[in-house]
C-alpha cells in the first residue's frame, strides 16, 4: 500500500479470469486503480465458457441479460446465446477495456497468506513466484472442479469416456453409439445436440428433471443492426417486464415451495411433460418424483422433442458397472457404446480451494469451512481481512442472472473498501457476531426453500442445507445496495 494525496493506493489481486474476474478488473481500471494482477489457472480467459465446449452448449439466461451492463452486445445471434459466442464476448470485452495486460495466464494460485503485522496478503503461484496485495478478490466461480462419478469399471471402458467439461474432440459422434450420464442442464443440452447425430443415444438419468418450456429464436441481421444503432432497443429487452416478472415469480417462489408462484411454475412444467411426450411409458420415465425447481430448474425448448427421436432412449434404472463394451445395468441390460459422456457436474463446495488460504491469526479457510463453505452475504468472512468473493458461498447462483449478481456484489465491495482507500482504515472484515447472526438467518430460511423440499442436488451442502440465497431478488438487491457498517470491523 502506498499513499497519494492522503489517500491509500491499494494493490489488488483478482483470482480468476472468468465472468466475475474480468468484470472486477474492468471496474478497477474504470476507477483509476491499475495496480493489480488477475491470476488465471488456464491458458486463456473465460472460466466456465472456456472449460465447457460440449455440443449444444447454450446459456439458459437470455443473451442480452447475460451481458455486462456497461458492455451491451448488439451481435448476439439468438435469444439464448451459444457457449462459443459467449466466450468470444468475454474475450472481446476484456480486450476492449484493457484488461489483457493485467492477466497472468497459467498462474494458478496455490496459497493466500495474510500477514498480521503488515496487513498484506501474499499469494503463492504455481510456478513458485509470489505476489503481494492489500486486497484479494476471489472470482474463481463455483462450477470449475469436475465431479467424476463413482462408477465401478469406468477405467475398463474400451471406447472414449470423458467429463463434459473436459470434452474430447477426437471422439467420433456422428453415427456412433453414445451414452450420456447425468441430466442437469449440461446433460440435457448434450442429448439435444447429439440426438440427430448419433446412431444410438442413451440418456442415463438417476432422477429425471422438470423441464420449463421456453422459446428460442434467432435475431435477424436487421435486428442486430438496429441494436447497434440504438442501444435503447437492447435495454428494452434487458428490462422486459415479462422477463423480470418471471424472475421475480421464481425468486419469490423459491422461498416457500407451497407458494402460489411455485405451484404455477410446477404447473407449467407438468403441462409441458403431459403435452410434449406422446408415449405414456416414456412420459412416466421422465416424470420427477419431487417438486419442480427442487433441483436446478432446466430451461429447454427442445429436450422432449429430441428424446423422442429414433435411436434415442432414456434409462432410469441403476447402473451396476461400466464394462469394456458399455454400461451394464443392475437388471442385466447391457448398453453397448462407443462414447460415454459424463455430464456429472462439479464439486460445488470448492470455490478457491485447493489453494491454501490462511487469514488473520493463522486462521485456516479449511477450518473456517469445516462444516460448510459460508460467508457474510456470500462475500466476506471474519478473520479474513480485505478478502472478498464474487459469487461466493451462499450467493444466489442459479436463482438470478449471474452477471447481475456479480455487478451488485462489486458495488457492495466498493463501499466496504472506501474507508480503506481514504486511509481511515487498513482493513475491513465482518464482525463474528454479525456473520454468525446472518448465517443463522440464512440457514433457517434455506431449510424452507424449494431447494430443501426433499430431493438431492448440488445445491445442498454435506449437512443437507441448501447452500443458496434463500430470499427473493429484491431482498438481494437491497442488501447489496449498502453494507451495514455496524456489521463490519474497520481496523487501522
Amino acid at each position: 500500500m502506498s499513499e497519494t494525496g492522503g489517500k491509500a493506493r491499494l494493490r489488488y489481486a483478482v483470482i480468476g479470469a472468468g465472468m466475475s474476474g474480468v468484470m472486477a478488473a474492468i471496474k478497477l481500471l474504470q476507477r483509476g486503480d491499475a495496480d493489480f494482477a488477475v491470476f488465471e489457472k488456464g491458458a486463456e480467459l473465460g472460466g466456465t465458457w472456456r472449460d465447457n465446449r460440449y455440443p449444444g452448449l447454450t446459456c439458459d439466461t437470455p443473451s442480452h441479460a447475460y451481458s455486462y451492463s456497461f458492455a451491451l452486445n448488439p451481435d448476439w445471434s439468438a435469444y439464448y446465446a451459444t457457449g462459443p459466442e459467449i466466450h468470444a464476448y468475454f474475450k472481446g470485452v476484456a480486450e476492449r477495456f484493457g484488461v489483457m495486460p493485467h492477466i497472468r495466464f497459467n498462474s494458478e494460485v496455490t496459497s493466500c497468506t495474510f500477514d498480521d503485522a503488515t496487513k498484506v496478503w501474499t499469494l503463492g503461484i504455481v510456478d513458485g513466484s509470489t505476489y503481494e496485495a492489500d486486497v484479494v478478490i476471489v472470482a474463481t466461480g463455483v462450477l470449475h472442479h469436475p465431479k467424476m462419478p463413482d462408477l465401478p469399471g469406468l477405467e475398463t471402458f474400451a471406447g472414449k469416456a470423458f467429463h463434459s467439461a473436459r470434452w474430447d474432440d477426437s471422439a467420433v459422434l456422428d453415427g456412433a453409439r453414445v451414452g450420456v450420464i447425468g441430466c442437469g442442464s449440461t446433460g440435457i443440452q448434450i442429448v439435444n445436440a447429439l440426438s440427430s447425430r448419433a446412431a444410438k443415444l442413451v440418456h442415463f438419468q438417476r432422477s429425471p428433471q422438470w423441464i420449463m418450456p421456453v422459446v428460442q429464436f434467432e435475431y435477424t441481421a436487421e435486428q442486430r443492426a438496429a441494436f447497434a444503432a440504438d442501444p435503447s432497443l437492447i435495454e428494452a429487452i434487458r428490462n422486459d417486464p415479462q422477463y423480470w416478472e418471471a424472475v421475480y415469480r421464481f425468486t419469490e417462489g423459491v422461498t416457500d415451495f407451497t407458494s402460489p408462484q411455485m405451484q404455477e411454475i410446477e404447473g407449467y412444467c407438468r403441462q409441458n411433460l403431459e403435452q410434449s411426450v406422446r408415449d405414456p411409458m416414456l412420459r412416466e420415465k421422465l416424470r420427477p418424483d419431487y417438486h419442480a425447481a427442487c433441483k436446478r430448474l432446466i430451461y429447454s425448448w427442445e429436450y422432449y422433442e429430441c428424446v423422442q427421436r429414433p435411436g434415442v432412449s432414456v434409462e432410469v434404472g441403476a447402473i451396476e458397472r461400466i464394462v469394456p463394451e458399455g454400461v451394464l445395468m443392475k437388471d442385466g441390460t447391457l448398453h453397448e457404446l462407443d462414447v460415454l459422456v459424463l455430464a456429472t457436474g462439479f464439486r460445488a463446495d470448492s470455490f478457491i480451494r485447493p489453494a491454501v488460504v490462511t487469514g488473520r491469526g493463522g486462521r485456516s479457510l479449511d477450518e473456517f469451512w469445516a462444516t460448510r463453505p459460508t460467508a457474510h452475504y456470500a462475500i466476506a468472512m471474519p478473520d479474513f481481512p480485505n478478502f472478498f468473493m464474487l459469487n461466493g458461498p451462499g450467493a444466489p447462483v442459479g436463482n438470478f442472472p449471474l452477471i447481475d449478481i456479480a455487478e451488485r456484489q462489486w458495488e457492495y465491495i466498493e463501499q466496504l473498501l472506501e474507508p480503506v482507500r481514504s486511509g481511515e482504515a487498513r482493513t475491513v472484515e465482518p464482525l463474528t457476531a454479525a456473520y454468525e447472526a446472518y448465517e443463522a438467518r440464512r440457514i433457517a430460511a434455506a431449510k424452507k426453500t424449494i431447494f430443501g423440499s426433499g430431493c438431492t442436488s448440488w445445491y445442498l451442502d454435506k449437512t443437507g442445507i441448501p447452500a443458496t440465497w434463500p430470499w427473493g431478488y429484491h431482498d438481494f438487491a437491497n442488501a447489496m445496495a449498502k453494507p451495514v457498517a455496524e456489521e463490519f470491523a474497520f481496523a487501522a
